[in-house]
């Protein structure tokens, strides 16, 4: 599986960006996967529903399954947080994952950047930055991709992967 990452903070585009990449790569034909870190507390699961009770009950992974889709949920209960190979060994193969935010890992990635949000570029200080998508011009030592142009960056990161 081939992996690359769309880095960026907050507000600067990464789940829009991500969604159109995805929209765009499945259209070319390729297979897709996402993985998103978040840094709070986050539940898929609903208070009442009959999973939701079997983790309260003290589950230590609960699987809701359907004929639309599985839903696995896996309580960490004290212990680390699984890096992001450990995740990505749990995927089924696929042509592409889409990494969302991890911005420390050492997968190539492409930042989002949107001025009005008054953060600094994460490329200046990050090698794993090849690409910034951005909504406004830059001057960098990497290219610089219009945020809005999904064709030309997902055409960076099929040619940045071989893929």
């Amino acid at each position: 599986m081939k992996i690359y990452g769309v880095t960026g903070w907050k507000n600067a585009g990464k789940t829009g960006l991500m969604e159109r990449l995805v929209t765009e790569f499945t259209a070319r034909g390729l297979s897709v996967s996402t993985i998103k870190h978040a840094h709070h507390a986050v539940d898929v699961d609903q208070p009442r529903t009959d999973s939701h009770r079997h983790r309260q009950a003290g589950a230590q992974e609960v699987v809701l399954a359907s004929s639309s889709r599985i839903a696995i949920m896996q309580e960490l209960r004290g212990a680390p947080e699984p890096a992001l190979e450990d995740l990505l060994a749990r995927l089924a193969p696929v042509d592409l994952v889409l990494v969302e935010g991890y911005k420390r890992a050492a997968h190539p990635k492409v930042e989002a950047y949107r001025e009005a949000a008054g953060n600094p570029l994460i490329a200046a200080g990050n090698a794993t930055v090849r690409a910034v998508a951005s909504d406004v011009p830059l001057e960098l030592d990497r290219p610089v991709l219009d945020l809005d142009d999904i064709a030309a960056i997902a055409d960076f990161i099929q040619r940045d992967l071989s893929l």
